[in-house]
């Protein structure tokens, strides 16, 4: 019980996170249960499941407060459902102590990513430009599907990151966008992984108490998707991401226990140090911004 309490708040956080990022719920999740020796395979699917309830409720949420552009999201639904699909049904094709190390890999490199974004490039959003064509969507929607299925998390760092650096759309429509999509990679990938892993495989308690924590969480999210500190907030989940997957690497490869201590102490500091300025650099934007206002 204490364990799906715990699952429970995890998918409150990322959800809260993914709503506000349009990123970061399905690595942060998975990335957690793979922590806690679950099967690579078992992990997106619980994750997938969890996400089809997530997805949705967020999705009206966003609908509700303008920020969806149903276009966008038209065009990437079709393509991210076959990608998902697609990577559902290779990755359980897998060997699990084989994937295990190599969905931490992919896990770890988009939460480097994540860090990336929100760091070193602040979070930077550019301005609104002109809307997304098909022929730069269609190729999005089948990476990020692909990705999400194997990596049990990926459709937000491809999708979202894409959008809003390319400037072809409202940021506020990029989040909402990417996460009313996600419903229909969701179910993509769901319906891969019902179909090709036996009944009892699958966890549904992890998937049921992420679920509970994201529908929480998700119109919360939405309402505040203008108003979070992006930077504090991506760089905080992409830390995690990273610091879980590297342990999760490093034992997959037999290293010692007081090297893992050693490395995931490394990795912390960096990380606590990486929040701290991320948060003085919000103080500096606002005590900038407060100080043009008074001139």
């Amino acid at each position: 019980m204490r364990q799906l309490l715990v699952l429970g708040f995890v998918g409150l956080l990322a959800q809260l996170i993914d709503g506000s990022l349009g990123m970061a719920y399905g690595v942060t999740s998975s990335t957690l249960l793979l922590a806690v020796g679950v099967a690579p395979a078992a992990s997106s699917a619980a994750v997938h499941l969890s996400e089809i309830g997530t997805s949705l409720v967020s999705g009206f949420s966003h609908h509700k407060l303008g920020n969806v552009d149903w276009r966008t999201v038209g065009i990437l639904a079709g393509p991210g459902f076959v990608g998902a699909f697609a990577g559902a049904t290779f990755l359980v094709s897998l060997d699990a102590a084989t994937a295990k190390p190599w969905v931490a890999g992919i896990l770890l490199a988009l939460g480097c990513y994540v860090i990336w974004r929100f760091l070193v490039l602040g979070g930077r959003r550019p301005t609104f430009a002109a809307r997304p064509s098909a022929r730069f969507l269609v190729p999005i929607g089948l990476a990020g599907g692909t990705l999400d299925a194997i990596g049990g998390g990926g459709w937000g760092p491809v999708g979202t990151t894409t959008l809003l650096s390319s400037g072809r759309l409202e940021p506020r429509k990029v989040v909402g966008s990417i996460d009313t999509s996600e419903f229909v990679v969701a179910v993509g990938g769901s319906l891969g992984f019902l179909l090709a892993l036996a009944h009892t495989e699958i966890p549904w308690g992890y998937a049921g108490a992420l679920l509970a924590g994201g529908v929480v969480a998700a119109p919360i999210a939405a309402w505040l998707v203008r108003r979070l500190p992006a930077r504090v907030l991506g760089v905080a989940a992409g830390g995690l991401i990273v610091l879980t997957n590297t342990v999760t690497i490093a034992q997959a490869s037999g290293a010692a226990g007081t090297t893992v201590l050693a490395l995931a102490s490394v990795i912390a500091a960096l990380w606590l140090s990486g929040i701290g300025w991320a948060v003085q650099q919000e103080r500096s934007v606002r005590d900038g911004v407060l100080a043009a206002a008074r001139n």
